[in-house]
C-alpha cells in the first residue's frame, strides 16, 4: 500500500535565526523551553531533576535524527496484514543500519548518553550502537574561575568509522571541554560520519570555542542564555554584535540552570 505522500518524509528544524553558521542550531520549542525552564528553577529537586532532563533530551534527540540521520524506503507489515493481505507502511523511514557512539562526558553527560542510548535501540539495530566514556572535570584557580579540563581517562569500546557520534553535555559554558571532548574523538580510529554536541544550553563563548576549534561539529541546543551581554546586544540578532557574554567570572551560565553535574547526581562537590 505504497502512498506518494511518505516516499519522501519533509522535515525542517524550527529553530531561531542567528549569525553562528549553519551547524549550529538552537532550537525553537515551546515544549522544550517550558520543560528547560522547570528543570532550571532552584525549588525543582530529585526525582523531578533526572526525569525532566529525560523529557528535554528527547526533543533534542528527536530533532538530531530527523535532520541528520540517514533514511532508507522501507515496507513494514502492520497488525492488519491478517485481515487485509499487504497492509503494510511502505515509505521512509531512518535507516535502522545507521552507527552511534554515545559519548558519556562525567559527569553531567553520562546520564543524557544513557537516555540517547536506550531511545535509539528503540530505532537503530542494537550491534551499531554503544556507549563510550570519557571522564573529565574543570580545573580552577584561587578565585573560582575555570583555567582548564583535565581529562582524567577513557573507556572508548572500539572505532568511530561511519558512526554518528553524539556528545550530550548539558551546559555548553565555555567550550573547553567539548572541544578537548571532540580532540579525543577525532583520535579514535576511523572517520565519522559526523560529530554532534547536544546541550540544554549553550552560550556565545561555547559556540565561538567549539566552532573555531572544530568547524565541522554539528551544535544542537535547547536554548542560547547571554544574559550578561548590554541591551543593545540583547536587542540584535545571535551573533550578530560583539559584546555578548553567557558567562559570570567563574563561568557559569546565565540565566543558565546552575550546576547540573551536582544536581543530576545529588552530589554537591
Amino acid at each position: 500500500m505504497r502512498d506518494s505522500a511518505y516516499r519522501q518524509v519533509p522535515f525542517a528544524l524550527s529553530e531561531i535565526d542567528h549569525a553562528y553558521g549553519d551547524r549550529t542550531h538552537v532550537l525553537a520549542d515551546p515544549l522544550g523551553l517550558s520543560l528547560l525552564a522547570r528543570l532550571g528553577h532552584p525549588e525543582t529537586h530529585q526525582p523531578d531533576i533526572n526525569r525532566l532532563l529525560d523529557r528535554c533530551y528527547t526533543i533534542l534527540f528527536a530533532a538530531m535524527v530527523n535532520d541528520l540521520f540517514p533514511r532508507k524506503q522501507v515496507e513494514a507489515a502492520t497488525r492488519m496484514c491478517e485481515a487485509i493481505p499487504g497492509a503494510s507502511y511502505q515509505g521512509e523511514a531512518i535507516d535502522p543500519a545507521t552507527k552511534v557512539v554515545f559519548i558519556g562526558l562525567a559527569r553531567a553527560g553520562t546520564l543524557p548518553a544513557y537516555q540517547g542510548f536506550a531511545l535509539l535501540n528503540d530505532l537503530c539495530d542494537a550491534s551499531g550502537l554503544r556507549v563510550d566514556h570519557v571522564y573529565m572535570q574543570r580545573r580552577t584557580d584561587e578565585q573560582g574561575r575555570v583555567v582548564g579540563v583535565d581529562q582524567t581517562g577513557s573507556k572508548i569500546g572500539g572505532d568511530v568509522d561511519g558512526a554518528v557520534v553524539v556528545l550530550p553535555d548539558p551546559m555548553g559554558a565555555t567550550g573547553s571541554s567539548m572541544s578537548d571532548a571532540i580532540d579525543v574523538v577525532k583520535n579514535i580510529e576511523g572517520t565519522p560520519k559526523a560529530i554532534v554536541g547536544l546541550h540544554l544550553i549553550i552560550t556565545p563563548e561555547f559556540v565561538a570555542r567549539v566552532c573555531g576549534d572544530h568547524p565541522d561539529a554539528h551544535i544542537y541546543a535547547l536554548r542560547l542564555d547571554r544574559g550578561l551581554s548590554s541591551e543593545d546586544v540583547l536587542a540584535a540578532r545571535p551573533g550578530e554584535r560583539d559584546g555578548e557574554v553567557g558567562v559570570n567570572e567563574i563561568h557559569y551560565i546565565v540565566p543558565g540552570a546552575g550546576g547540573l553535574g551536582e544536581v543530576i547526581n545529588n552530589s554537591f562537590v
